[in-house]
């Protein structure tokens, strides 16, 4: 899987949001300490597949129903953990909780 780095992204975010460390992403791209990673660049994620994080901040863009595909969740659990009646009001900076 490959990673895009955004504005704002740690190698250690990156890694601790995708379930992996920054060793194995570091040895997956070649990088060397300080291990300086720039937006825009593409990484690879030695990670078989994406687990849901337990938190998500919503981006611009984002819809409830984007993020429960994104992660494979049930759309009703998402609203219901987070108390939201109207699934069509969230915005950018907003912090979701997906599980339990």
């Amino acid at each position: 899987m490959t990673y895009t780095v955004r504005p704002g992204n740690t190698l250690y975010a990156i890694a601790q949001f995708f379930g992996t460390t920054v060793d194995d992403i570091a040895q997956a791209n070649g990088l060397i300490p300080p291990y300086t990673v720039f937006p825009g660049q593409e990484l690879v994620l030695p990670i078989e597949e994406i687990r849901s994080p337990r938190y998500y901040v919503v981006r611009p863009g984002d819809t409830v129903l984007s993020i429960a595909e994104r992660y494979g969740l049930e759309l009703e659990n998402i609203l219901c953990l987070n108390r939201l009646e109207n699934p069509n009001i969230i915005y950018p900076g907003q912090i979701l909780r997906l599980t339990k």
